[in-house]
C-alpha cells in the first residue's frame, strides 16, 4: 500500500514538480510532463529510465 503523505514532498525527476497518484492503475503522475512511475510494494520507482512516457493524442 502506498502511503500517500508521500506525495508532498515527491517531484518528478525530470520537471521537478509534483506527482499525482493513480490509485486504480498504481502510478504516480507527472503533473507537467505526463511521465508515470510504478508502485512497487508501496515504493515508488522514480527512475526516469523506468517511467513509462504520456501517450501522444
Amino acid at each position: 500500500m502506498f502511503n500517500e503523505k508521500l506525495l508532498d514532498i515527491l517531484a518528478c525527476p525530470v520537471c521537478k514538480v509534483g506527482v499525482e497518484y493513480d490509485r486504480e492503475n498504481q502510478k504516480l503522475i507527472c503533473t507537467k510532463c505526463g511521465r508515470r512511475y510504478r508502485i512497487e510494494d508501496g515504493i515508488p520507482i522514480m527512475l526516469i529510465e523506468e517511467a513509462e512516457l504520456p501517450e501522444e493524442d
